[in-house]
Formats: structure tokens, C-alpha cells, sequence
């Protein structure tokens, strides 16, 4: 017996021995690559950037990824691309980066429909929102414009209701995303009204057959369709926001026009691949919160009543979270098949 303990013990011994071995080869280890990936954020970026806007040009995720661009350039040194890749209500430019090396040098300027409402409104969907991404930074929130082709006898959002009551079906209204689909799907049910939906490609298309008479409503982000209402080409009859735009401080709000609980923004903010190295994600994301204070951005953004943020990823995906589980509820609580 007592042979036994004592070789047991000695066992014991070796085996504490061979563990401590090994946890002192695993920290070193451990340690390297701490230092190799410090060393790699460090000197990030040596190359340029790909920033994938996942819309046509001239819309309002392209006008802010541009913007914002100019900018992070100057910031890094390095050239930051913006690359259009449109279609499928911003999936299919979704996909792309979701599918690129998880190295810091592709980009997605994501924005409510991309990262929140898409799964909603989309049978097939090639990416997932919430495991597919690293959210970076969130850049910028702006209102929706409520508008109406000239030939509409309407001139306030009430009376487009009851004029939608009255012609059942007569009414066709635009959407650039599917995130404009459920905002306006949203507003239909609270208002008690069915208009037919027409889907587009992006802002520029919707505008053009606003302004042709193809459809009649559009809803869109206001740095697209603003230039058209100051233009007095398009009435605008609402603003989407819980407060009024100091660009057009006669528009009321949907919430004063007599829609009660009706506030919804359009925004815009950086992902890129999930298994991004974390220390290039805190990096760029106090590059981005940089640019985004600058006079440049804030003067730019203005114009076109958005307000850029300077959140963390933290406070970023919390935000895609909540959102997804917002506009989940609206598309269940609209009827609205997947696509």
C-alpha cells in the first residue's frame, strides 16, 4: 500500500509538473499573439480600404459613406474606397463583406434595412445580421420626408389619409429598401389605410417615377428627395422624426399630424466581417468617431438634416439588436410575408 501512495504521488508530481510546463509554453504562446495582433492594429491600415455601400449612388447611405470617406482618409493616410454594390434591398453588398477576409480592409456601411429589417422581409438572405458582422460604428441617424407627386390634391398627411380612404387602391407609393417598405407598411396601420407597393432599387429610381407619376407617395431618407421638395417639384406633407427638421420647419411631424407613436429614422453605420481582430475594431472605431466630429462631416451631414454619432461597437450593436427586434414586431404586426 504504501509503495503504491508513494507512487502515486510521485505521479501526481510529474503530472503537476508537466501542466505547469504546459501553461507556462501556453501564456508565452498566448502572450506572442497578443503582441502580434497589438503590433498588427498598430500599424493598421498599410493598404487602402474597401468601403462597400450595398446601394445605387446618390442615395443617402451612398452620400454619407462618401462623405465620410474624405475624411477617414485624411485620418488614415490610406486611401478609403467607397464601392457600390447594389440590389436586393443592400443584401447582396451585404453578403460580399460577410463573406470577405475578417482583416479590417472591407468595410460595410450598413443601415436599417442591411442590418435590421432585411431577415423580416426577405425569404432567402445569404448573410445573418446579428453573427455575420462586427458592428464598428454607429455614423449617422436622419428623417424620413413624407412627399406626394404635385398631382395628389392633398396638402397635409391627413388629408392624403382620407383621400387614400376614399380612392381605395389608387394610391401606389415607392420604397428604396425594404426598411422604407415596413416604415410605411408601419404608418398604413396606424392610419388605417392599403396603398400599393412599389419596391425599387434605391432612392434615385423611386424619384424619378415620383416625378413621373408612376407612384404617387414616397417615403425616403431626406438628403434624397429634399433637393425635389426644395425644388417644389414634390409637397412634402410630413416628417418622420418626433421633431421637426430645422431645414423645413413648416413640415410637421407624423406624430403632430395626428399619428401618435409613429418615430422613425433611417441610419446608417460601419460593420465589418465577424472575426475581425478586436483591437482594429476599437481602433477605427475612435478614428470614425474622430471624423465624425469634425467640422467637415457635421457641416456636411446638416444639409441634409442628419446627426452623426459617436457611439462604441458595444453601444453600436446593442442599438442592431434592439432594432431588429422593433421592426420584427411591425412586420409581424403588418402581415408581411417574406419575399
Amino acid at each position: 500500500m504504501t509503495n503504491i501512495s508513494i507512487i502515486s504521488h510521485k505521479r501526481v508530481k510529474a503530472l503537476r509538473r508537466q501542466n505547469n510546463e504546459k501553461t507556462i509554453k501556453f501564456a508565452i504562446a498566448l502572450a506572442g499573439s497578443l503582441l502580434a495582433v497589438s503590433a498588427f492594429a498598430q500599424s493598421f491600415p498599410n493598404r487602402p480600404i474597401k468601403l462597400v455601400v450595398p446601394f445605387p449612388p446618390g442615395g443617402v447611405t451612398d452620400i454619407v459613406a462618401r462623405t465620410l470617406s474624405v475624411k477617414l482618409t485624411e485620418e488614415l493616410k490610406q486611401s478609403v474606397i467607397v464601392e457600390n454594390r447594389a440590389g436586393a434591398s443592400g443584401a447582396i453588398g451585404a453578403e460580399a463583406v460577410a463573406r470577405s477576409a475578417p482583416d479590417g480592409y472591407t468595410w460595410l456601411m450598413g443601415n436599417i434595412s442591411t442590418l435590421a429589417i432585411n431577415q423580416w422581409t426577405m425569404a432567402k438572405l445569404n448573410y445573418n445580421p446579428s453573427t455575420s458582422f462586427e458592428p464598428v460604428a454607429m455614423v449617422a441617424v436622419q428623417p424620413l420626408l413624407v412627399v406626394v407627386n404635385q398631382t395628389v390634391p392633398v396638402s397635409t398627411l391627413s388629408e392624403l389619409v382620407a383621400y387614400a380612404k376614399k380612392n381605395p387602391g389608387k394610391l401606389n407609393y415607392g420604397t428604396a429598401g425594404s426598411s422604407i417598405h415596413l416604415a410605411v407598411e408601419y404608418f398604413s396601420g396606424l392610419a388605417g389605410i392599403k396603398m400599393n407597393h412599389i419596391p425599387y432599387k434605391g432612392s434615385s429610381p423611386a424619384i424619378t417615377d415620383l416625378l413621373g407619376g408612376q407612384v404617387q407617395v414616397l417615403f425616403d431618407p431626406f438628403s434624397s428627395i429634399h433637393p425635389q421638395v426644395a425644388a417644389g417639384k414634390v409637397k412634402a406633407l410630413a416628417i418622420s422624426t418626433a421633431e421637426r427638421s430645422g431645414i423645413v420647419p413648416k413640415v410637421p411631424t407624423v406624430i403632430e399630424s395626428g399619428f401618435a407613436g409613429f418615430d422613425v429614422s433611417s441610419w446608417q453605420g460601419i460593420v465589418m466581417p465577424a472575426g475581425t481582430p478586436k483591437d482594429i475594431v476599437v481602433k477605427m472605431n475612435a478614428v470614425i468617431n474622430k471624423a465624425l466630429k469634425s467640422k467637415e462631416v457635421v457641416d456636411r451631414f446638416a444639409q441634409f438634416s442628419a446627426v452623426p454619432t459617436q457611439w462604441t461597437p458595444q453601444q453600436f450593436g446593442q442599438y442592431i439588436s434592439q432594432e431588429q427586434q422593433r421592426w420584427s414586431k411591425v412586420a409581424k404586426d403588418a402581415g408581411v410575408v417574406p419575399q
